[in-house]
């Protein structure tokens, strides 16, 4: 495409400067997507927001020059990020949610500057949809091993678009969903072209068409790709929800009564299960710090546990907080044997900045002296964690891992069956983040072919199908055991087996179409000379 047909399609604007109402329209726009964006993500099932969230950004975006759209984008990111992770502010402030929050805006609004650019080439939504999801691929990887959460494919586990990811991934799913919407925005403005002029370019109608109606053809295509039937048997799993003595960052100074807790519910499973009211699980899940004290360092942490264990009778994962050297810790998930004891460990590898480690402890200081409560910071492991409980292989992610793409699928090429992720999010009250987290969960289940079973400190904890259906759930903040039969599975989704190869194509023709959209311009600007 040349210079020329660019500016065509691009008019510069004429005539009188626009009143201060309209002037503010497009940041007003720009605002609104990212709160549609937002709104498209649980625990409300308004998946499909982000179909008009994303068409008015395209709108917004559209032809901008580079100040224009980061400024714009910037709204966008704030009206998307300030309410999404109002949740990170729940105990520690409103400053730390506030920084988080525009620090992510401020890559999507990078975002949006690329994504202006490009919308000066021919097809312009595949370009910018692959911009979007690159920008998601930096988001997920920097600074502090980077932060995922906002990635659009988690706002789809009820959607039409899920079966993409079992193909390709949550990259996939992404780049889908974006480029429909932005196809949508297209399809829009080229009938608006036809009505005032009466013309149709037909390669950029079929374009906009193709890019609305290919995700949504690519989507249903998918659609044999979910299967839950079980390929290698069952297996009852029961998820223990002990609850905590009370909410936010204060439950960790009651360890004890957290433990105890967890203990009572599993002794009082077993008695269920003796009294013939529930079936006998193959193995027990706890969540993720239901002992913060270290069983191999406490004796009277070690009974409570082991006598809890000895009741129900089967394979138990313990969360635990252990002890690795004088000033180190270690977020572990045991395999608690109710003859043997603890045989097996596995040590939590994407733990969370300024949660559990404090990088830039003086500058985060800054922003909120709760830093100063993480005084002995985590260390990461570095060993894949699959467990064999009563002959199931069991991928175990421990949490904040289930936001990352590779945490997840190394447990599921190492051989597990089913997936387990044992959670704490007692710190962040009743707010969203429970529900934004249960719905990774539902979008990792399609992704690999696998049941998941979440069992939380306080809620919510879910048994999930490889389908993405949630067949036991628990309320918030109340003592729960849910039991259920999952299938078992070994085959691996095209998703699983690619791993990150869809990614990377995206992430390629992203910076093809940017390269294009520079040497256009630089083009454009000799010619001008």
């Amino acid at each position: 495409m040349s210079a020329t047909i660019i500016s065509a399609d691009n008019p510069p604007s004429a005539g009188p400067r626009p009143e201060p109402l309209r002037r503010l329209l497009r940041p007003a726009a720009a605002v609104l997507s990212g709160v549609l964006l937002y709104a498209s993500f649980p625990p409300r099932p308004l998946w499909w927001l982000v179909l008009p969230g994303f068409a008015l950004l395209g709108w917004v975006l559209h032809g901008r020059r580079a100040r224009s759209a980061f400024g714009l984008g910037l709204l966008s990111g704030l009206g998307f990020m300030l309410p999404l992770l109002h949740w990170t502010g729940e105990d520690v402030g409103p400053v730390p949610w506030l920084a988080l929050a525009v620090a992510e805006a401020l890559f999507i609004a990078v975002g949006c500057l690329g994504i202006a650019a490009v919308t000066r080439l021919a097809y312009w939504p595949v370009w910018a949809a692959a911009v979007w999801t690159l920008d998601e691929a930096v988001r997920a990887r920097i600074p502090f091993g980077g932060f995922p959460w906002g990635k659009i494919a988690f706002g789809q586990a009820e959607s039409a678009f899920l079966p993409l990811a079992a193909l390709g991934g949550t990259p996939l799913l992404s780049f889908a969903v974006v480029l429909c919407c932005f196809g949508l925005y297209e399809a829009v403005r080229r009938f608006s072209a036809y009505r005032a002029t009466g013309k149709v370019p037909r390669a950029a109608v079929a374009g906009a068409a193709a890019s609305f109606l290919v995700p949504v053809a690519a989507a249903l295509a998918a659609l044999p790709l979910v299967d839950d039937s079980a390929e290698n048997g069952t297996a009852t799993v029961a998820a223990i929800q002990g609850n905590v003595p009370r909410l936010g960052l204060d439950f960790n100074s009651q360890r004890r009564a957290v433990l105890d807790n967890h203990a009572r519910r599993t002794s009082q499973l077993a008695e269920e299960v003796r009294a013939g009211t529930v079936r006998q699980p193959d193995f027990v899940l706890w969540p993720e710090n239901s002992s913060d004290l270290d069983p191999y360092l406490n004796a009277d942490a070690h009974r409570v546990i082991d006598d809890a264990v000895r009741a129900i009778g089967v394979p138990t994962v313990i969360g635990s907080v252990v002890e690795k050297g004088p000033d180190s810790l270690r977020n572990t998930l045991i395999e608690w044997d109710p003859d043997q004891g603890p045989v097996d460990t596995y040590d939590k590898r994407h733990i969370q900045p300024f949660g559990e480690y404090m990088p830039m402890r003086t500058v985060a200081r800054f922003f909120s002296e709760d830093v100063d409560r993480v005084q002995r910071e985590f260390v990461p492991g570095a060993e894949v964690g699959v467990f064999d409980l009563a002959g199931t292989k069991v991928g175990l992610v421990t949490c904040y891992e289930a936001a990352f793409d590779d945490a997840v699928r190394d447990t599921v090429t190492h051989g597990g069956q089913m997936i387990a992720v044992p959670s704490n999010n007692a710190t962040f009250g009743r707010s969203e983040m429970t529900y934004q987290q249960l719905a990774m969960s539902q979008v990792r289940a399609v992704e690999h072919g696998r049941a998941v079973v979440v069992p939380v400190t306080s809620g919510v904890s879910a048994v999930i199908r490889p389908d993405g259906t949630i067949v036991e759930r628990s309320g918030m903040f109340t003592p729960d055991a849910l039991v259920a039969e999952v299938p078992l599975r070994s085959s691996l989704t095209p998703a699983t087996r690619m791993g990150a190869l869809p990614e990377g194509v995206i992430v390629l023709l992203a910076l093809g179409g940017l390269g294009w959209a520079a040497a256009l311009a630089i083009r454009a600007r000799r010619a001008a000379a």
